[in-house]
């Protein structure tokens, strides 16, 4: 009787932890993407280095949505666990597609812009990774939340920047004559921006926490 009685009593999930193993999975990849970015040899072995660490990271967020089902108690409301997990997620899709495309095109050289928005990308992933411990004890933490999540928007304004000045430069080096170079360098600043505007969703996803917890 006392074991069914354990089953039915709540129980509170890991979230903590697995958002801050999610951060952790995050930075290594954004490390791989600009280390992939420089070109050079081995290319491929970064691009599996990306391909392992989105792995990891839908590992971590089937363990989060199922600790959701699960878990009685949680520490914020499960649609908000949920979301943040997806914003993640998000960015982590978009380093994977933007190391799929340079896979698929065999994309060898990269441009200067390419290589600031992989920098980019890595701060990113680091302050996100700074921020999500935080969420422990959102009240006396607030201020300095607030100050990261600025800081995420910031850099992805500054991504918006360097990425229209690329492509601007792309065109007029590639022009009509070379409309597939083109195209193919365009789909991976598209990637490269949009991991950027994830990482604005991570921010947002964190600032509704602290509106709601503070």
């Amino acid at each position: 009787m006392f074991h069914w009685f354990q089953k039915l009593m709540p129980r509170q999930g890991n979230f903590f932890a697995q958002f801050e193993d999610y951060a952790g999975t995050m930075s290594a990849a954004a490390d791989a993407l600009a280390r992939l970015l420089q070109g050079g040899p081995g290319l491929a072995d970064h691009i599996r280095q990306i391909e392992a660490r989105k792995s990891a990271a839908d590992a971590i967020s089937r363990d989060v949505l199922e600790s959701v089902r699960r878990t009685f108690l949680t520490p914020f409301d499960r649609s908000a666990i949920v979301e943040l997990i997806g914003s993640m997620n998000g960015a982590m899709d978009q380093m994977q597609q933007t190391a799929g495309a340079i896979d698929l095109y065999d994309v060898r050289e990269f441009t200067p812009e390419m290589r600031e928005l992989a920098a980019i990308i890595v701060e990113c992933a680091r302050v996100a990774a700074e921020a999500l411990p935080l969420l422990r004890s959102i009240r006396p933490n607030a201020t300095r939340l607030h100050q990261l999540t600025e800081r995420l928007v910031a850099l992805e304004r500054q991504a918006d920047q360097v990425n229209a000045a690329g492509l601007r430069k792309l065109f007029r080096e590639t022009g009509e004559g070379n409309a597939l170079s083109f195209v193919v360098n365009r789909e991976i600043y598209s990637h490269l921006e949009r991991v950027t505007d994830r990482f604005e969703d991570v921010a947002n996803e964190i600032d509704g926490l602290v509106i709601d917890h503070a």
